[in-house]
């Protein structure tokens, strides 16, 4: 018989983080999540991506635990009637005791008896991700430590190792036949941590649930394979990789659930104080997008030559220097559709988008949220989190109607036109003052361009948000150019003010003069042309 003191169930015991819609944030046991979503605004982590990694646990739990949903009017039902808790408590009793943190055979993404060759834990920096290799003041674990977790922090950050792991040499485990010289040599980091994560959210967390939650017969979004499954409903991992790895992954709850590592907690007492992390299942991300439908995919040419394949694709990672709306060129369905990736088209959009549109019904707007981690020397450190977010309109994310998609699109591609110039007047100031080192002229153009973003990055989310279906596409066009055209003018004036005498005067740069005038003609023509003063309807007949 089980003994109670020495488990943790995670179906009953509170670990998720939850945001109730009164804004005051709740820890939940999984029953609870699925019992309250209609109630829950969001799941949220210790960091952004940690909160992807849960709710992708949740969506395979879901979907396990409905069988499907089959087609569009199993998802309508579900829609409609809200969480199948009958469904999800069968699903509990069933896979529960493989849910359990310590069990003694399986315990939850681990493997129970993992040990090295001197039985020696790590300590937990090795779990929680946020620990930059060599600055441990730099944590939101700063003033609580490191030496102890709770059970439900230890548990939140397992989900995270396993999707975000970073990659490196990792613990040799005895009996790991991969194992030389009591090491385990690279195999690349989690699988979210290869992609960039996308995550379409509704009005609380049960539409946020069911607008990922792709039907099975939607095969052109998502390919669910018959022996598709997800990680505690296979065989329990043992320390060497699974014996049908090459035959792998089976479809989105496989890939939602990898087992990219082969861990072992240390409980303490009523804390977890160390663990042990090996390698798991090694998965390359080429032409993954049939199966996993969270992120954004685009074509590799060196892929292709290196493979001597002649279409590959490879998630589309976000970068954290650049805002989400940067990127909507290359995930939009009206511009990036699934239905040709297998015709080669530069950008394939997620499979969660393109289940939004067909849901589009339900809500009328939207949160696009996406995740990412960013790592450093050879995948084996943190270097950034990507976590941003937009609301729009869900006929932004129409196939039938591309007017509305191409409007975003154009004024994201003038926008960066009209930085571009700033850009330019920037250098060219430098170059007027007598600056003839490339590498001032170069920082002078990326602290403008930085500028120039941050300062439209407001104004576009909320130009991008008032955008509705049927909107007046030239009026809407003339409302951003002439605000974008504003902020950029203001910010040229401002570098034009700030120029030295020298610069006034000017000098000969390959073979003609530049100076502060002759410089802010040239930005304010690049301007008009990024920018143009697009006539409202009610104008082009007066």
């Amino acid at each position: 018989m089980t003994d109670p003191d020495k488990t943790w169930d995670l179906w009953v015991q509170p670990w998720i983080q939850a945001v109730l819609e009164d804004g005051t944030v709740e820890l939940l046991s999984v029953h609870d999540v699925f019992l309250r979503a209609p109630e829950i605004r969001e799941i949220v982590g210790d960091i952004p991506t940690q909160a992807f990694a849960i709710q992708r646990l949740l969506l395979a739990i879901l979907h396990a635990a409905v069988d499907g949903p089959q087609d569009r009017l199993h998802w309508e039902d579900l829609w409609n009637d809200g969480p199948p808790m009958d469904q999800v408590t069968v699903y509990e009793e069933l896979w529960r005791g493989r849910f359990d943190l310590f069990s003694e055979s399986t315990p939850f993404f681990q493997v129970a008896g993992l040990h090295t060759s001197k039985d020696e834990f790590s300590g937990l920096e090795k779990l929680v991700a946020d620990v930059p290799a060599g600055h441990p003041f730099f944590t939101t674990r700063i003033g609580a430590g490191l030496d102890r977790l709770t059970f439900a922090e230890a548990a939140r950050w397992l989900v995270h190792l396993q999707a975000y792991d970073i990659s490196g040499i990792k613990s040799g485990a005895v009996g790991d036949p991969r194992v030389k010289g009591g090491k385990g040599y690279p195999l690349g980091t989690g699988w979210a941590g290869a992609i960039g994560g996308v995550l379409v959210e509704g009005d609380n967390l049960w539409q946020t649930l069911l607008l990922n939650l792709i039907p099975r017969g939607e095969a052109m979004l998502a390919t669910f394979g018959a022996a598709d499954r997800p990680a505690w409903e296979a065989s329990p991992s043992t320390v060497a990789e699974a014996d049908d790895l090459a035959s792998r992954p089976y479809g989105p709850l496989d890939l939602y659930t990898w087992q990219s590592r082969r861990v072992r907690l240390r409980r303490d007492g009523d804390a977890v104080t160390g663990i042990v992390v090996a390698n798991g299942d090694k998965i390359t991300p080429q032409n993954r997008q049939r199966l996993e439908p969270m992120t954004s995919w685009r074509r590799s040419v060196p892929q292709q030559k290196a493979l001597k394949q002649p279409i590959v694709y490879m998630p589309r990672q976000h970068d954290p220097s650049r805002a989400l709306w940067r990127g909507l060129a290359q995930v939009l369905p009206a511009v990036a559709p699934r239905g040709k990736a297998d015709e080669g088209q530069d950008n394939v959009t997620a499979g969660v988008f393109e289940w939004a549109v067909i849901a589009q019904g339900r809500t009328a707007r939207v949160r696009l949220h996406a995740f990412g981690m960013k790592y450093g020397t050879q995948n084996a450190i943190v270097d950034d989190v990507f976590d941003d977010r937009l609301t729009f309109s869900v006929a932004l994310l129409a196939h039938s109607d591309e007017g509305l998609p191409r409007l975003v699109v154009d004024a994201v591609e003038a926008t960066d036109q009209g930085v571009a110039a700033l850009r330019n007047l920037a250098s060219n100031l430098v170059r007027a003052a007598g600056g003839s080192d490339d590498a001032l002229a170069d920082s002078a153009r990326r602290a403008a361009a930085e500028r120039a973003y941050s300062a439209l990055d407001g104004p576009f989310r909320s130009w991008l948000q008032a955008l509705e279906p049927g909107a007046d596409l030239v009026s809407a066009r003339y409302v951003w150019n002439a605000e974008a055209r504003r902020i950029v003018k203001r910010l040229g004036r401002e570098l034009v003010e700030g120029a030295g005498p020298a610069a006034w005067i000017g000098r000969e740069v390959r073979g003609r003069r530049v100076t502060t005038p002759e410089a802010d003609g040239w930005f304010q023509t690049a301007l008009r042309e990024a920018l143009p003063d697009v006539q409202r309807p009610e104008e082009t007949h007066s």
